[in-house]
């Protein structure tokens, strides 16, 4: 079953005031992370879908079996961004039945937790599979392509969390349970960094 995975890495880190994708955890970007975590798994084609500094991150990031792509509408929010990655697969990768979006965040993203989504898709037979922590969930999140129309049409900042609400019954879940550590301030940084 064709997997892609599509890594959101767009914003422009307003709350740090300086590209998240590219601060260093354990020798490593934030973006090298979850980007070798996607190689890692059976799953094709990885996109990564630039914005803000894609030039400076595109210098640092050229994996050549990644496919990086613009998002030139970045400003408007995560959406945005979901719709060039699902564009992206629909265009170049039509046989895709399964589109895991992630971010470019989460510190201790691994290879098995995208695994374990696919599973889980598998298993119980629901086309939206998402990741749980911290009473929530999201990201890593598996979408089927039954749902692909409606995350291209997506608005705003909010990404697919709507989406994954009006199809509840029609989505199961995973844990992840490190997946609540993501990096959006300064002190979020420092707290990854000193994390034993």
């Amino acid at each position: 079953m064709n997997t892609a995975i599509i890594i959101l890495a767009a914003g422009n880190s307003s709350r740090l005031g300086k590209p998240k994708q590219l601060l260093k955890y354990k020798e490593q970007t934030l973006l090298q992370i979850v980007t070798d975590a996607a190689m890692n798994t059976q799953f094709h084609p990885v996109i990564v879908v630039l914005g803000a500094y894609a030039n400076e991150i595109k210098a640092l990031h050229n994996h050549p079996k990644v496919v990086y792509v613009i998002n030139e509408q970045w400003e408007s929010g995560m959406s945005s961004s979901i719709a060039v990655g699902i564009n992206k697969v629909l265009n170049d990768f039509p046989e895709t039945e399964n589109a895991i979006i992630t971010v470019a965040d989460q510190a201790h993203i691994t290879a098995n937790v995208f695994t374990a989504l696919l599973e889980k898709h598998q298993t119980e037979n629901k086309s939206i599979v998402t990741s749980s922590y911290s009473k929530t969930t999201g990201t890593p999140t598996l979408f089927n392509k039954k749902y692909f129309d409606k995350l291209i049409n997506l608005q705003g900042s909010v990404g697919a969390k709507e989406l994954i609400k009006q199809n509840i019954v029609d989505t199961a879940s995973v844990p992840f349970e490190l997946g609540s550590i993501d990096i959006d301030t300064e002190s979020d940084y420092n707290n990854l960094i000193n994390y034993k």
